[in-house]
């Protein structure tokens, strides 16, 4: 009986077999880039402390403009909860601590003030990916941003509607709408139709006194080129 240890599977096996092997050249690259970028940043942070700006995270090319705010900023939402925080994060705003987290920028505020205005930042909207600048809308895009606005009204007016009367009134201002939508549907209907018709006069060629439509008269029109008027007969009846 042999006494080395082997797996169950016939390979050589120790110890720390189970254990991952890591490519330490690899993590020694990985920090190397981190770093230079911390003293990359910190170099920024420091020229524009000197200039007397504020630092902002550079862009890359990939940012979106800015837009509103879909969610509403609930700021009640931690209210009688209990929170675990690390021992050392009730010094400063960097990292997680006890109050309002963003996790874009890891920071930390203890005031709901304090945090509306850091989500209203460039600051901010420069880590989540965006420029900070709004897209200026069209004529067409503020037209169509009006008629879902007064649809929304309608459809909460129409759903506060409680009196028979104001049902009544309601159906037939919807019957006016469909109406005027057939109606108008009708007149598209007659110019694409009058359209048509136009197009299909254009195509008419001349000859002579004969007014025909183009392709109509074209066997006739090469058995007259080869000298033949006709299949009937010549016999006097």
């Amino acid at each position: 009986m042999s006494d080395q240890k082997g797996s169950a599977y016939g390979t050589p096996a120790s110890d720390t077999s189970f254990r991952r092997n890591y490519d330490l050249d690899e993590y020694a690259q990985k920090a190397k880039e981190r770093e230079a970028a911390q003293k990359e940043e910190a170099k920024a942070r420091y020229e524009a402390k000197l200039a007397g700006k504020k630092y902002y995270k550079p862009m890359t090319g990939d940012e979106t403009h800015t837009r509103a705010r879909r969610e509403v900023i609930d700021l009640e939402a931690n209210i009688g909860r209990t929170m675990l925080v690390p021992a050392g994060a009730g010094v400063g705003k960097r990292g997680r601590g006890a109050g309002f987290y963003c996790s874009a920028c890891d920071l930390t505020f203890k005031d709901n003030i304090q945090w509306v205005e850091h989500v209203n930042s460039m600051q901010h909207l420069r880590a989540i990916g965006e420029t900070g600048e709004v897209r200026k809308a069209g004529a067409e895009e503020v037209h169509q941003r009006v008629i879902k606005v007064w649809e929304r009204l309608q459809e909460r007016k129409r759903t506060d509607t409680t009196t028979l009367k104001e049902r009544i009134e309601m159906r037939e201002e919807e019957a006016a709408k469909e109406r005027e939508a057939r109606r108008i549907k009708r007149q598209e209907e007659l110019a694409r139709r009058r359209a048509e018709k136009d197009t299909a006069e254009k195509v008419k060629v001349e000859y002579g006194d004969d007014v025909r439509i183009e392709g109509e008269h074209d066997e006739d029109d090469m058995l007259a080129a080869m000298g033949i008027t006709g299949f009937k007969t010549s016999k006097k009846r």
